[in-house]
């Protein structure tokens, strides 16, 4: 049986952007586009031209792409012919093969916010709808408040709709706005409109996350016939996001009924891009992946509770509803108090340690950990210093260098302009093989703004590190989380650190003391013994 065809259409850069601290340069929008158009993406919405000049910049030198590039904007004013209105002339003149185009569909948004008749409201869609079809655009009319329009006057909302389709909109996409629709309701007003006349095959959802329900309406839309699904990567957008697309993908691919019964334009080989492509948006506006996010989430597939790590052994699909691989996930088993041998064996041979069942250093590493955490350590999150731990305990750890001592001083002063400034200042002293080296650091960066004593300590400790030094000269910091704790009978703080490097791995190290500088000096050091046994390991 041959499969229906269900579009997938990407608002991450307009929609995405009204996300609160959200703003994207046009260089960022094409990094994006480009890997919208890879993952196979069918519509890919640009911005609103003219709104601002960053939209209008990335519509000029906008790139090539297999996806069907589309200006958003709204609907003629009233008053005015569709010929006349700047506002629209600008997102036509975008030179964009589709246009989208908002309007209102619920009466009491007609009538209070616009300030029209039903009537005239009526007119501006159809004129909008049919001036985009004369120049040669495929048109979209996203129906902006269509749930809460339609419980509040179901026969005005369905004539919006039917004028849009009349006028030649090749799709209908029905909003829910305000995020406050439920699925079941969803599934109901979809059929209903498409009963009262408008085709599946030409019927969109938009829905919005306010409810937590987003993934979950646009898929309760599709099941009632609908074939165009709006989202955004990492479910960005305003207030509490979108329908995320990260979730919607995968889950039509995978699961059924959908993998049987639809055709969408990610293929499986794409899929496994999906966790690469979400991280990369995730750069782009420096913020750490949400770590329970389903699919892509560096926890979707951690296994902590020593159960479920023995069952995963045995047979993966115990706990996994898909195998990582299929997203460009990975399984992690996580150490903690609660491990057992079989988190232990698993995690070891992830790293690339091979223990045999009932070795003695099993429970000896079993112990440390145990202790350690009492201490206030967690290694549940802390994969690279599990690793350190693991492989001192079986002698396999080399002593790349040894930090004798390190000083650092913070000061509060004025700069040559009169401002009161802080510099911090670190000095660490290294022995690497037979020879101790002294560096001295200051943390300022280029804007004259100062980084901090941590700052300063991590670019001391890795200005001179002698045969190691082009093995950390990648290395950045990309999160640094700071927890006061109880370990013991006293409060301490625990620092933990994700690190990358310029081939992309990451990897996140820990410390602990009564001393924040202390703690995280100790969590950085982890950090760069991973990265050297690791570049090590692979030059071998």
């Amino acid at each position: 049986m041959s499969k229906e065809r269900l579009y997938i259409y990407d608002t991450t850069l307009r929609d995405g952007q009204q996300t609160q601290g959200v703003q994207f340069s046009t260089d960022e929008k094409q990094t994006l586009a480009r890997a919208l158009d890879d993952l196979g993406i069918d519509y890919i919405e640009g911005g609103w031209p003219g709104a601002n000049p960053t939209d209008s910049a990335f519509f000029e030198a906008r790139p090539d792409t297999n996806a069907q590039f589309t200006a958003f904007g709204m609907t003629k004013r009233a008053g005015r012919s569709a010929e006349n209105d700047d506002v629209l002339a600008a997102v036509l003149n975008a030179g964009t093969p589709a246009v989208c185009l908002v309007g209102k569909t619920h009466d009491f948004h007609v009538t209070t916010a616009l300030g029209i008749t039903l009537d005239e409201n009526m007119e501006t869609i159809s004129a909008s709808i049919a001036h985009c079809v004369s120049q040669g655009r495929e048109a979209l009319f996203d129906a902006e408040h269509f749930f809460d329009g339609y419980k509040a006057n179901p026969n005005y909302a369905i004539t919006c709709l039917k004028a849009a389709m009349d006028a030649g909109a090749r799709w209908i996409v029905l909003c829910d706005t305000n995020g406050g629709a439920l699925p079941s309701e969803v599934k109901s007003i979809v059929t209903d409109v498409i009963a009262a006349g408008i085709p599946g095959d030409r019927l969109g959802i938009h829905t919005h996350n306010d409810t937590e329900n987003a993934v979950a309406n646009s898929l309760a839309a599709v099941e009632a016939g609908a074939r165009q699904i709006q989202g955004t990567l990492n479910g960005l957008g305003e207030r509490c996001g979108n329908a995320n697309l990260t979730s919607l993908i995968p889950t039509l691919l995978l699961k059924e009924p959908y993998a049987s019964q639809f055709d969408v334009g990610v293929s499986k080989d794409a899929l496994k891009t999906l966790t690469r492509t979400s991280r990369l948006l995730d750069d782009i506006l420096n913020r750490v992946p949400s770590r329970q996010a389903p699919y892509v989430g560096s926890a979707a597939f951690a296994h902590k509770a020593g159960l479920h790590a023995s069952a995963i052994l045995k047979d993966p699909s115990t706990y996994e509803h898909i195998d990582p691989s299929d997203v460009g996930n990975t399984r992690i088993i996580p150490m903690s108090n609660q491990a057992g041998q079989s988190n232990l064996i698993k995690r070891l041979r992830d790293a690339g340690i091979s223990v045999e069942k009932g070795d003695p250093a099993l429970g000896r590493i079993l112990d440390v950990i145990k202790s350690r955490e009492a201490e206030g350590y967690s290694y549940d999150t802390a994969q690279a210093s599990f690793e350190i731990l693991a492989r001192r305990e079986l002698g396999q750890m080399p002593d790349f260098f040894e930090v004798k001592r390190y000083r650092v001083t913070v000061e509060r002063r004025k700069n040559k302009y009169n401002k009161m400034v802080s510099l911090s200042e670190a000095v660490v002293v290294v022995k690497v093989g037979d020879e101790k080296r002294l560096s001295v650091s200051e943390s300022m960066d280029e804007t004259g703004s100062d980084r901090g004593p941590v700052n300063a300590l991590a670019k001391a400790l890795a200005k001179d590190l002698g045969q190691y030094q082009d093995m950390i000269a990648d290395m950045r910091l990309v999160d640094f989380k700071v927890r006061i704790t109880q370990g013991g009978t006293e409060a301490v703080t625990r620092v933990v650190i994700d690190s990358e490097d310029a081939q992309g791995r990451r990897w996140a190290t820990v410390g602990v003391s009564p001393n924040i500088v202390d703690a995280s000096f100790e969590a950085l050091i982890e950090a760069m013994q991973w990265k050297i046994l690791h570049d090590t390991q692979k030059g071998a």
